[in-house]
């Protein structure tokens, strides 16, 4: 059984191409098409099709990708193990997580981690919500740092509960109040994060039978501040979001007040590489 072989084809269809399989991975184009070729011999039947956008799965290769994702991310625990009880500490941890996330929590808990774990690797990925869940669903990373649904798939891990907050133009008429109604969402020009999959919003007018009068949609949380900055409408997003953002905006708390939890979610607890549970451990010394 060849592990090499098998993280050459997962990381030819993540990247899609042979050649940028090649330059990450440090082979050679040539190497790598050589490498799939007898992948594909040893199997018995084609796993990829190859063309001039690149590579893409067969169906036959689709039934193989969760396998050998899940029989890599053994390997890695079993080395990790191997170099704990050795004493050394090495590994790789594959993160994904929201942008707001990875900006304002993940660079101390980073630094804390790397001081004590040199040697340990850290591969982070940003995401809006779906993206995390699929990379966690695809077994792409090994925790994601992300907000609480009550129908998520994964074993969760809370870190802090984060308000949510009405984001004002300065000249709307209740940006100096003290909080903002909900229910205004309503009759207001509504500008929707993450192109209308901003879960925790959606989740959050679902709840309160509230219908916002959605009058713009965009994909980047920064690019709807500047929208509301301009007086185009206003936006709900949790706290988090909005820090270190140089807007002129008015921030409120919701009316009533509404919260999200944000922490990590993971596959299974149970499963979890000695490097993951280290890391999780750190990230909860420096938030809880």
């Amino acid at each position: 059984m060849d592990l090499k072989k098998y993280k050459v084809f997962l990381t030819s269809i993540d990247l899609g191409s042979f050649t940028k399989a090649a330059a990450q991975l440090d082979y050679t184009p040539s190497g790598v098409t050589h490498m799939m070729n007898a992948l594909e011999d040893e199997l018995g039947f084609n796993i990829l099709t190859r063309g001039k956008k690149g590579v893409q799965l067969t169906e036959n290769g689709e039934r193989l990708v969760p396998i050998l994702r899940e029989l890599l991310r053994l390997e890695e625990d079993f080395s990790q193990t191997v170099s704990e009880i050795k004493g050394l500490n090495t590994g790789t941890i594959h993160i994904g997580s929201y942008s707001s996330i990875a900006v304002h929590w993940l660079p101390r808990i980073i630094k804390n981690f790397q001081s004590d774990y040199p040697n340990i690797r850290i591969k982070l990925m940003e995401g809006i919500r779906q993206e995390v869940v699929t990379w966690l669903e695809e077994r792409k990373i090994d925790l994601g740092f992300m907000s609480y649904q009550p129908n998520m798939k994964f074993d969760w891990i809370p870190l802090r509960d984060d308000p949510m907050l009405a984001v004002l133009p300065l000249d709307h008429p209740l940006a100096k109040e003290n909080a903002y109604p909900l229910k205004n969402c309503e009759s207001e020009n509504f500008i929707m994060p993450a192109c209308g999959y901003d879960y925790d919003v959606v989740q959050l007018f679902r709840n309160d039978k509230i219908s916002p009068k959605i009058r713009y949609k965009t994909f980047e949380n920064y690019a709807a501040l500047s929208m509301i900055e301009c007086g185009l409408g206003m936006s709900v997003m949790n706290e988090l979001i909005t820090k270190g953002r140089v807007c002129n905006v008015a921030k409120l708390p919701l009316q009533p007040e509404r919260y999200i939890s944000l922490g990590i979610a993971v596959p299974n607890t149970d499963k979890l590489s000695p490097a993951t549970k280290k890391f999780i451990m750190y990230s909860e010394k420096q938030l809880l």
